[in-house]
């Protein structure tokens, strides 16, 4: 989400676009970048714990950021748009793709 929108216009258009491009329940891939920082990127993890997810990291080239692949089965757009918000407000700086 761009920093500088609203957020309720990006969750509405959000669950617009999964309502019309997928039948629910559904696999559901999040991406996530934040800055190399053990205690972030178990934050993130921790949003997804007892879900089933499947966790994958990668340390960019210089270290400095770790992009954060949750693939996770979800009930519907609403539960996709939450964890959204749950990571907003948990993890400082991070960046949702």
């Amino acid at each position: 989400m761009n920093p500088n929108q609203d957020p309720k216009a990006f969750y509405a258009k959000l669950k617009e676009q999964l309502l019309d491009t997928s039948t629910w329940p559904s696999e559901y891939l999040y991406k996530f970048i934040v800055l190399t920082d053990a205690t972030k990127i178990k934050q993130i993890e921790d949003v997804f714990d007892n879900l089933g997810a499947v966790i994958n990291t990668k340390a960019s080239s210089n270290g400095k950021y770790t992009s954060v692949s949750i693939d996770v089965q979800m009930k519907n757009p609403d539960a996709v748009i939450g964890k959204y918000q749950e990571i907003a407000e948990k993890v400082e700086g991070v960046i949702s793709l």
